[in-house]
């Protein structure tokens, strides 16, 4: 018997475990979900969306119950109220679009001929979710998969391991079938060994580039479709006509929130020499304002890492810049949560920073960022796209021409002017070399999640 196991970052303590499925209790899970698809795939589309919107709106029910819960699981602060409020905004956007989306392509319907293209639901649906957002992530797949017509089976990450059960819980009170929507307790080997079984139609993975390398050995040879979203290394970009304040409030924002636990945050940030110091003196201020401590604690602005591991990860890569020429800005004495080993870790801006260094290379996912001084766009964007990521990029300029005409040169899934770390349901989220492949969201969202069947019926 496997058990998996959540351990808070607050304490090092056991917040909650569940008992992983066998591999024959797993494929009777999927089975049971294949032989509930097509009854569902026929239910009118609008009793589909219907559907999907209560259940969303049950799972906003929950939420003074889930915030805590996510803090005790990966560490966000209570202050900022959970996920809903994307949750809300993606879903519904989603809803929107999707009777446009699905609609037939007619390419002919003349007194000889019928000639169309009709979108029809791959069938089930593997979401494997992560821990950082675990609800907004999720339901960028659950959502549109649902409304489409496929049953969904969602695994997700053992950091947040109750998360699921919540969605699942909140769908199943507003209606939606026992088998439509299911959550499942998988290890690794399990998991590989379903999507290898050819049980899944389609899976769709947010998480580290390793899990994603794992998911495409596992369907190797099935022609299972797989989507994934990997690691990110974005970039921002401060040109010399921007808005200073807002540019630094929304850049460090994005450095920092979810203590740089975000797939979109920002990690490395490139300023224009004329504005540099300014941009620094700037963001070293912001970010001495902020309290690193216990996420229940509504004061607290900065919580724990998730996990050890992951601040282990950072403290490397910062300690190696240090080490090699970077200048830091913060003093450990003024995060007192920070003892240097454990989940609790402040804050640090780094700058005489290179592309030699890790912290500017690999994903660090913590509350580390290093800033550089540049001296044209040119040199920018060439420093830009020096990484194996491309999620998204944030752009600081007063020009939209000026931005569209450097977004276009850089190697990103989205590029933003004057913002950052957001995702628009009317966009699609999509990256580039080692961020993934696939898109979520959008029509393309919904194209991704159904199969095109053409119809060439001669009349006469």
């Amino acid at each position: 018997m496997t058990v998996i196991k959540c351990i808070s970052p607050i304490d090092g303590s056991v917040y909650a475990e569940r008992e992983a499925l066998t591999l024959d209790a797993a494929e009777a899970v999927v089975a049971s979900a294949k032989a509930a698809q097509k009854a569902w795939a026929q239910r009118p589309l609008a009793e589909r969306i219907a559907l999907v919107q209560a259940g969303v709106a049950e799972l906003g029910k929950m939420n003074d119950k889930i915030v805590p819960e996510i803090a005790h699981m990966m560490g966000r602060p209570v202050r900022y109220g959970g996920e809903f409020g994307g949750v809300e905004e993606r879903a519904s956007g989603m809803a929107a679009i999707a009777v446009e989306a699905l609609k037939p392509i007619i390419v002919e319907d003349s007194d000889q001929f019928e000639r169309r293209i009709e979108r029809e639901p791959h069938g089930v649906i593997l979401v494997v979710a992560p821990w950082n957002y675990p609800y907004l992530t999720a339901i960028n797949t659950v959502s549109p998969a649902l409304i489409a017509g496929n049953v969904v089976v969602l695994k997700h990450a053992s950091q947040t391991l109750l998360a699921g059960e919540r969605m699942v819980e909140a769908f199943t009170a507003a209606g939606v079938p026992a088998n439509i929507f299911q959550n499942v307790f998988l290890d690794h080997a399990t998991t590989s060994a379903l999507i290898a079984g050819n049980n899944f139609d389609f899976v769709n993975f947010t998480g580290s580039v390793g899990g994603g390398q794992q998911m495409e050995r596992a369907a190797a040879g099935t022609f299972t479709g797989v989507g994934t979203e990997l690691g990110g290394k974005d970039p921002g970009y401060v040109m010399d006509d921007a808005d200073l304040d807002a540019a630094v409030d929304t850049l460090i924002d994005a450095a920092m929130f979810n203590s740089g636990q975000c797939c979109c945050g920002i990690e490395r940030i490139y300023v224009i020499d004329s504005l540099y110091d300014q941009f620094v003196e700037k963001a070293v201020a912001i970010v001495k304002t902020y309290q690193l401590g216990n996420p229940l604690d509504p004061e607290t602005t900065l919580g724990p890492m998730a996990n050890q591991r992951f601040a282990d990860e950072v403290r490397s890569q910062t300690a190696e810049a240090i080490a090699m020429g970077a200048t830091p800005h913060l003093k450990i004495e003024d995060f007192p949560m920070d003892d240097g080993k454990g989940t609790y870790l402040m804050p640090q801006i780094l700058t005489d920073v290179t592309h030699d260094m890790r912290v500017m290379r690999d994903e660090s996912f913590g509350p580390v960022v290093g800033i550089m001084k540049v001296s044209s766009d040119a040199e920018a964007i060439k420093l830009m796209n020096d990484s194996e990521f491309g999620l998204t990029c944030s752009l600081w300029t007063n020009d939209p021409n000026r931005a569209a005409a450097i977004g276009a040169e850089l190697e990103t899934g989205t590029v933003f002017m004057n913002r950052a770390d957001y995702l628009d349901p009317g966009l699609c989220w999509t990256g580039c070399k080692n961020t993934g492949r696939g898109g979520a969201l959008s029509v393309i969202g919904f194209q991704n999640l159904t199969q095109p069947k053409s119809y060439h019926l001669k009349k006469k």
